[in-house]
């Protein structure tokens, strides 16, 4: 990656050498300098450091994260099935691990959804014993195993699904695609973007946020119906406070073909925030989050 060793003083460089610098020992990456070690930063700066051998060395740390199940654990300490498998899903593809690994782990993706779409769910909500603002069928993915469907997991499941579909294609896969695209589709705000999980909350319409909104046009490249949902993303981008959210916008931005602002300042102190702005420069590794077309 060009980036790499040429960036030197450059928006992205300074970025790069800030995650090389606060490194933990173990390889990976803590939400702060000199904190233990969790998958999210370590994922992203992986990503970010591509072809570095401190990349190198995070994913032989986040390659024992790896439960029984198939599913990544959130961190050393933490031995729970979480959201995250997704992005070490993205990983190993990115990386061309095509092995029993990402296989288990896709297998436990395309095998998990969230509780609201279990059967007694559904049946209450159709024959009116419950009033759900959302189809409940269209099932997305959770933060974790037992918890609703959200649209940042379901956003995340898309792209390693998506990816993982050139060499992984079944069936099932398919259909979980497709079903988690529908139920984003589902969820979107009458303004273009997208809340959290639902368009309203007790009939009262909801308004879209930045980093969903992103995360949302993430999972759902390859579509051609997300009309005005650019020009939302671009307005967020120089309206939102949020320097993670305007992170996360760009990447939207350029994995779309459209050109966002361009980001400036110094990194932040959170390593997870540094990371998602590498990735996000012109010259950034936000390719490794590309997808094509739906399975």
């Amino acid at each position: 990656m060009p980036g790499l060793d040429s960036a030197g003083d450059s928006y992205l460089g300074v970025r790069l050498d800030a995650l090389r610098k606060t490194q933990n020992s173990d390889g990976g990456w803590g939400y702060f300098q000199g904190k233990a070690s969790w998958l999210e930063p370590t994922a992203y700066a992986t990503m970010a450091l591509a072809g570095d051998s401190a990349a190198d060395r995070a994913w032989k740390l986040l390659s024992t994260w790896q439960l029984p199940d198939g599913s990544w654990k959130p961190s050393a300490e933490v031995s729970v099935s979480n959201w995250g498998t997704s992005l070490c899903a993205s990983l190993a593809i990115a990386r061309k691990e095509w092995g029993s690994p990402l296989q288990n782990g896709v297998n436990w993706l395309v095998g998990t959804t969230g509780v609201e779409s279990g059967w007694f769910n559904i049946v209450a909500a159709r024959i009116g014993l419950v009033t759900q603002e959302r189809d409940i069928a269209l099932k997305a993915w959770p933060w974790k195993p037992g918890n609703s469907g959200w649209v940042e997991p379901t956003a995340h499941a898309l792209v390693a699904l998506k990816q993982a579909s050139s060499k992984l294609a079944s069936r099932e896969l398919q259909g979980r695609v497709r079903m988690g695209e529908a139920q984003l589709m589902d969820v979107r705000s009458r303004d273009g973007g997208w809340n959290y999980g639902s368009p309203a909350a007790l009939g009262v319409d909801l308004p879209s946020y930045p980093e969903t909104t992103a995360l949302a046009l993430v999972g759902l490249q390859g579509r051609s119906d997300l009309g005005k949902a650019f020009d939302l993303g671009l307005r967020l981008i120089g309206e939102t406070p949020s320097p993670l959210a305007r992170a996360w916008l760009t990447i939207a931005m350029r994995l779309h073909g459209v050109t966002p602002p361009e980001l400036t300042g110094d990194p932040s102190a959170d390593l997870m925030i540094t990371a998602l702005e590498a990735l996000a420069a012109p010259e950034g590794n936000y390719k490794f989050m590309q997808t094509g077309a739906a399975a």
